[in-house]
């Protein structure tokens, strides 16, 4: 069954979105993903949370940006728009490593805002599964 109103780790994902909001108040909205994530990690170690940088996902060839506490996947974009890709990139993560919870962020907007992305869960019944319900914004 679906929990409406609940928050996935809630103290932990405040502490992230509170470095990207650092980092991005720091570089401002024009810097390269590598400098958003070269102090990005400055900020997490800062704060003591547990990460790993561009965590490898298997045999897969992909890369994370950040798996933090191996609870929450933080995927950081410099593009002018976040596409319906991007958000299909992070669910298909989310199903590979059966993690719940991904952060999306692109630092090149005006004003930050990182997206909750929740995984999809096989038993959410279809109408759930693309809606604003499971905290993804399009």
């Amino acid at each position: 069954m679906v929990q409406v109103g609940k928050i996935i780790y809630p103290e932990l994902s405040y502490a992230v979105t509170g470095a990207l909001f650092d980092v991005h108040n720091e570089i401002g909205r024009y810097g390269r993903e590598k400098q958003y994530g070269d102090l990005l990690e400055k900020k997490f170690a800062s704060r003591s949370l547990p990460y790993e940088r561009e965590y490898v996902i298997g045999n897969t060839g992909n890369r994370l940006d950040f798996f933090v506490a191996k609870l929450i996947i933080v995927e950081c974009k410099t593009k002018p728009i976040i596409m319906k890709e991007d958000y299909y990139q992070l669910q298909r993560y989310l199903q590979i490593l059966d993690v719940r919870l991904g952060i999306l962020v692109n630092f090149r907007q005006k004003f930050l805002h990182p997206k909750r992305i929740v995984k999809i869960e096989k038993d959410v019944p279809k109408q759930y599964q693309n809606n604003r319900f499971n905290e993804i914004r399009f």
